[in-house]
């Protein structure tokens, strides 16, 4: 294990800013929903490189749209989730979809999973959000199997307000979610965000030891690798 991989002292609470609970959650869900069909791509991109049946874990699933979407497309999820209301929406989701998909309620910086189980593990637009992402990371590691790769999607701190701008608009929301959700990003969540120094920076500490980062329209996706030769720490 790393020397510096263990942060020293555990956080009161597993994740920044407010809960997604209640009224929250559902103006996420109703929110993130207009992207429906960007979930279904990323489905289609991750299951095709994936063997059948593939076991594939999400971490903050919120509603559950991309676990479901992966679902469809034969594998078997599983979605860990801090905010008991995304936790009941995503079960809920998959079942009114008609797929088999297991949510469970816990923290990133701690799954309540079995090591060396995944084929894929997953965040989306949540890791910024985490109290204590050298633990995530290192949790992500020690359940995926020895070959296996992760991947965060989310929000990149050098994306300029002129992309987001474009981005939030693309969502054809209503006028008042239009102005609450560029007044998230701009006042809450772009100060959250990494920025791909950083995030290689927090990847080299890790159980991973480094990262690959690709851009996107306003964020970055940042794939990590276990490797066959890993160990897990008792």
């Amino acid at each position: 294990m790393r020397g510096s991989a263990v942060e020293p002292k555990r956080a009161k609470k597993p994740y920044i800013g407010m809960g997604m609970e209640g009224p929250i959650a559902n103006w996420y869900a109703k929110t993130t929903g207009k992207d429906m069909a960007e979930f279904e791509r990323e489905a289609r991109e991750l299951a095709g490189a994936l063997p059948s049946g593939a076991r594939v874990l999400e971490v903050a699933p919120g509603p559950g749209f991309l676990s479901v979407a992966l679902a469809k497309l034969g594998c078997e999820v599983t979605g860990v989730d801090i905010s008991e209301s995304f936790v009941r929406m995503a079960t809920e989701y998959a079942q009114k979809e008609g797929v088999r998909a297991n949510f469970m309620h816990g923290s990133a910086s701690d799954l309540p999973l079995a090591a060396d189980t995944f084929d894929l593990v997953v965040c989306r637009a949540a890791f910024k959000n985490f109290s204590e992402p050298l633990r995530a990371i290192n949790e992500t590691h020690r359940v995926l199997k020895p070959g296996a790769e992760a991947l965060i999607i989310d929000l990149c701190k050098d994306s300029s307000w002129k992309e987001i701008v474009a981005y939030v608009d693309g969502l054809k929301l209503s006028r008042t979610s239009a102005f609450m959700t560029k007044f998230t990003f701009k006042h809450m969540l772009l100060k959250r965000a990494y920025t791909e120094e950083s995030m290689r920076a927090l990847a080299a500490r890790s159980e991973f030891g480094s990262c690959e980062i690709k851009r996107n329209a306003v964020g970055m996706e940042v794939r990590f690798r276990r490797s066959m030769a890993a160990q897990q720490v008792a």
